[in-house]
């Protein structure tokens, strides 16, 4: 639903509502400035705007496209500027284009084009009459209370995406099997949108405060100087996210190699034990074969049987101890051979065992 508000800002710094861009448009010729705040207006009203304000139609084809990177395009009656406000909630990234366009006693502030609500710029205009005193002294001064608040508004979304960045770290750590990677990859994606919107926003403050927009007067552009030092700062602080996301996904991958490596070394040692158990009883299998055919029996007579046995029974007994320490002995001596094949492949030479 398309919402328009005229507001005149006379010679006094008074804001004075006015319902038609008609009455509006003959109000500014007595002295003062206007601000326009258009939400979700359509182009035919913007177009309105094109012959008394001489604005161009590509900046009017630019306020109601949507997905389009920051940027500032100097007119000769005015200078275009679009920025971005964020808004995050439920884990889910919302972008708005803000369109402000600047003349010599006007701003035109456009919101909300492909949005769902006006949430990111719910009570901009009380902000802005809460700051009278700044924003009275003519559109410049306006325009940056304007951009102060979204810079502002963006803190909120970076303060909130580095509270999920240690929540997802903390659970990693606590417990690799229940962290879902997919968390770090949802994260990277806001912060890449985040830095690209930053990035541009910048280099905006920087052609601003170089005096690249003739609507900026030299007293203003401290003022924006200090929106660029609150952007710089975002930027870096993306980055290092994004660094820290990083490490995070190296981290889980060693992690996981470090829990399948611990899980295989278990199966070895599970598959060791076996094998030692399976060779050592093998030749005790087949002597007890053996001795269950009564072949001792046969051998020594019936009669001598509590002999026998027991002696059968000792020598399978023997078996097996003398079979276990040649196993063992096998494997130490495999262990030392491995170990000098890799210090000559190191240059080293074979100490003395």
């Amino acid at each position: 639903m398309s919402v328009s508000h005229f507001i005149h800002v006379n010679r006094g710094g008074k804001f004075v509502r006015i319902d038609k861009l008609s009455e509006a448009l003959e109000a500014v010729k007595k002295g003062g400035f206007l601000w326009l705040n258009y939400f979700q207006p359509t182009k035919e009203e913007l177009m309105q705007l094109s012959e008394p304000l001489q604005i161009h139609p590509l900046t009017i084809e630019d306020c109601t496209d949507e997905n389009q990177i920051p940027k500032m395009d100097d007119f000769p009656k005015n200078t275009f500027i679009l920025f971005n406000a964020f808004n995050y909630a439920d884990r889910k990234l919302t972008v708005e284009e803000i369109d402000l366009i600047i003349g010599e006693n006007y701003l035109v502030t456009v919101s909300g084009v492909g949005a769902d609500s006006s949430k990111l710029m719910d009570g901009i205009e009380k902000m802005v009459e809460f700051n009278n005193e700044s924003a009275k002294s003519g559109p410049a001064f306006l325009m940056h209370v304007i951009l102060d608040y979204i810079v502002d508004k963006k803190f909120d979304t970076i303060e909130t995406l580095e509270e999920e960045l240690d929540r997802a770290e903390e659970s990693m750590l606590e417990d690799i099997t229940l962290f879902n990677p997919a968390d770090l990859m949802h994260l990277r994606r806001n912060l890449i949108a985040l830095r690209k919107s930053l990035f541009h926003e910048r280099e905006i403050m920087v052609k601003i405060c170089r005096k690249d927009c003739p609507f900026v007067s030299d007293k203003a552009i401290f003022n924006y100087r200090d929106i660029y030092d609150h952007l710089a700062k975002f930027f870096e602080l993306t980055e290092t996210y994004r660094d820290i996301v990083t490490s995070l996904m190296e981290m889980y991958l060693s992690m996981v190699n470090n829990q399948m490596a611990r899980i295989s070394n278990e199966t070895n040692i599970s598959v060791r034990r076996l094998t030692l158990i399976t060779t050592i009883f093998m030749p005790l299998t087949l002597f007890a074969g053996i001795g269950g055919m009564s072949e001792w029996s046969m051998m020594t007579g019936p009669e001598n049987w509590k002999i026998s046995y027991p002696a059968f029974l000792l020598v399978m007994a023997l078996l097996g101890v003398v079979n276990y320490y040649y196993l063992r002995w096998l494997e130490r001596n495999d262990g030392k051979q491995a170990l000098s094949s890799s210090m000559k492949k190191d240059g080293r030479k074979n100490p003395d065992f």
